[in-house]
């Protein structure tokens, strides 16, 4: 679905959903409880300000999302606790969780975590091992690990614990401000953005950012909306002791760093039943069916016919962008379908994509801003690939432009070893292509090979 399109989509207030419709996952008719599926912008849920978040699906995984709502961006705008001396001096501390080379030529994650007091802050860190654990046990995750840092900024709470959990009624003072309840919602979890954003500021660099709530309840939401401060691509919350809610977290950097629409629909809701508009901007919807699609060489038509590791093949299914008819999605039951399941391959490739916005597949060692001479030696970084085939980058170095063959798949050359002969400067280079198969699409392959420049000479 169009980007703008998705920024207009709106649900109705929870409580209105007693007698609302219930939301299906799709063609198998499994129903789905509250919330309401979005509605367009200014048909009205709760205060309209704020920021769009998505609501997560319902804790059965029957479908991964359950539309949008506005959210007041400060929460529910509670101060900050009043810390002791002592909680001030643990407050705010950052630490390399995962550690793979300088922020510049990687994808950076920013962990914080609510409801967690200074004594519990070993916790909160064991937390978020677990949870990073779980999230690089997903393709194209598993494979790409070492294209990221992790850091950690410890926050500290007076409280142990969030709003809403138990109940509504239950009252927290917690450095995030995190809430379940939120617009009524029982498993949208919450935040104040001000807040966040103050702890994240701390890290050295923030491309995304995860927001762990000490908590076993059920939850979390997507904050899509890119940071216009800090640069992040956006927050997904979820709760630290739920085994259910990384899967939320996974689906919602699938818009956030994958820039793929929502594959779930509406059954029997007023507005979703077709889609008549454009075609989407979207990687992964469009209003072309499999024949249309390969004969105008459009969308993922690349990928048609293939194996998908959700079940089945790539093909166009119809349903997804929320509606029911009119636009058509790869697989039947991917991640952004359904929690739980893998991404399919279309999704896998914009992912990949987006990974290597951030990272780069080669990064110097050796500081390219100056001559290397006879003594000196030519480094390169190349992120290590873990996925099951043993694939690795293909690297290659070139001399004024001419391939040399010999130092193939190296990641050091010194300079003695380039034969030089003259006194003139001359250019050595050394490149890095990731050449999955998982890419398809010309367009993202090239963005999948970096080049290190030096200037030697004897």
């Amino acid at each position: 679905m169009d980007a703008s399109l998705r920024l207009t989509l709106r649900a109705a207030l929870a409580a209105a959903c007693t007698t609302a419709l219930l939301l299906a996952a799709g063609p198998l008719g499994t129903a789905a409880a509250a919330p309401p599926p979005p509605v367009p912008a200014g048909v009205g849920t709760g205060n309209g300000a704020g920021t769009q978040v998505e609501v997560p699906g319902p804790e059965d995984g029957t479908v991964a999302g359950s539309g949008h709502v506005r959210v007041p961006a400060a929460g529910k705008a509670r101060k900050a606790p009043q810390l002791s001396e002592a909680e001030r001096a643990a407050d705010g501390d950052v630490a390399k969780m995962v550690d793979n080379g300088p922020t510049s030529d990687r994808l950076d994650i920013v962990v914080v975590g609510d409801g967690y007091t200074a004594a519990e802050q070993d916790r909160f860190h064991a937390d978020a091992r677990a949870k990073w654990a779980e999230i690089t046990a997903v393709e194209p995750y598993s494979t790409y690990r070492n294209l990221f840092n992790v850091w950690t900024v410890d926050a500290v709470s007076r409280d142990s614990g969030v709003s809403g959990d138990p109940t509504p009624a239950t009252v927290r003072d917690t450095a995030l401000g995190s809430y379940f309840w939120c617009e009524d919602i029982e498993r949208l979890l919450c935040i104040d953005q001000p807040k966040v954003d103050a702890y994240v500021a701390k890290a050295p660099a923030a491309d995304l950012v995860l927001v762990l709530s000490n908590s076993a309840k059920y939850g979390g939401a997507g904050y899509n909306e890119p940071s216009a401060t800090l640069g992040y691509e956006g927050i997904s919350t979820a709760s630290a002791g739920n085994a259910k809610s990384g899967q939320v977290a996974i689906h919602e950097t699938g818009h956030s760093l994958g820039k793929l629409a929502d594959e779930y629909f509406y059954p029997g809701t007023p507005g979703y039943e077709k889609y008549e508009g454009p075609e989407p901007a979207d990687s992964n919807t469009s209003t072309l069916p499999a024949d249309r699609m390969a004969a105008e060489r459009a969308k993922w038509y690349r990928w048609l016919g293939a194996a998908s590791p959700d079940g089945g093949t790539v093909g166009a299914y119809e349903g997804g962008g929320y509606y029911v008819t009119g636009l058509y999605r790869p697989t039947d039951s991917s991640i952004m379908r359904v929690l739980g399941k893998p991404f399919n391959p279309p999704g896998t490739e914009a992912m990949i994509a987006g990974f290597y916005q951030h990272a780069k597949a080669a990064a110097p060692l050796t500081p390219t801003g100056r001559t290397l001479r006879l003594r000196n030696t030519a480094k390169v970084s190349v992120p290590r690939l873990t996925g099951a085939d043993g694939r690795q980058p293909e690297v290659r170095w070139y001399l004024d432009g001419r391939e040399l063959k010999r130092f193939a798949g190296r990641t050091e050359v010194a300079v003695a070893e380039l034969w030089l002969f003259d006194l003139r400067t001359h250019k050595l280079s050394v490149t890095a292509e990731d050449r999955t198969p998982s890419v398809r699409d010309p367009k993202i392959a090239r963005t999948l090979r970096s080049t290190v420049d030096w200037t030697v000479r004897l």
